[in-house]
């Protein structure tokens, strides 16, 4: 697989737009912690060398992107809470962190590139979503490293005042390591009731 390009970018600029943000997510897939999304606008001129999908890089090389991308574009990271994604379910929460994400912006943008097969119903600008976004187009890549060196954060957070889960190092997901700890010790407030691994020890208890 090639590296993410700027392509998505300058078809959207050769179409007209002007502010183009790239839009991602990290943490559909764990059973503890928010869906934490990401918006990016990218200068053209300006684009970080090695940005690249979060999942390829290093921690380190993901900490000192996002760290540029926090001092160089206008980005901004929003979140879906755990009482949210029990109520709406994780598509629709993970679309509401996108869409507070690119509300959080300095500008609005008029143009989003959001990585997966669906786009937000509420989105407040035109749009285009990309599979695979993360290694294919710069400005979602660049989103995937900042909501994931985000959420990141917030799980070793967590797990400070929940040890045992090992949250520091699965973020959330259902690692073996993880489940024993469900078995063993119960639930906390930041596991999602509506997950079925949560909710199948609920039903037991």
């Amino acid at each position: 697989m090639n590296a993410p390009d700027f392509s998505f970018e300058t078809a959207a600029f050769a179409a007209g737009h002007v502010r183009i943000a790239g839009v991602d997510e990290v943490g559909r897939g764990p059973l503890a912690g928010p869906v934490t999304a990401a918006a990016v606008v990218l200068d053209p001129a300006h684009v970080p060398p090695g940005l690249n999908d979060s999942k390829k890089l290093t921690v380190a090389r993901r900490q000192a992107l996002a760290d540029w991308l926090l001092a160089h574009a206008d980005c901004a990271v929003a979140h879906a809470s755990v009482a949210e994604i029990d109520a709406l379910n994780i598509l629709n929460a993970s679309h509401l962190a996108m869409c507070r994400a690119l509300a959080g912006l300095r500008s609005p943008p008029d143009f989003a590139l959001i990585d997966g097969n669906r786009l937000p119903r509420d989105l407040a600008c035109a749009a285009q979503a990309v599979v695979k976004g993360d290694a294919r187009c710069l400005s979602i890549a660049a989103a995937s490293i900042l909501a994931k060196v985000t959420r990141d954060r917030i799980m070793v957070d967590l797990a400070q005042q929940h040890p045992g889960y090992g949250w520091e190092v699965n973020a959330g997901y259902p690692t073996a390591a993880h489940k024993k700890a469900l078995l063993d010790m119960g639930l906390t407030p930041h596991h999602r009731r509506s997950f079925k691994p949560i909710h199948n020890i609920l039903c037991r208890e």
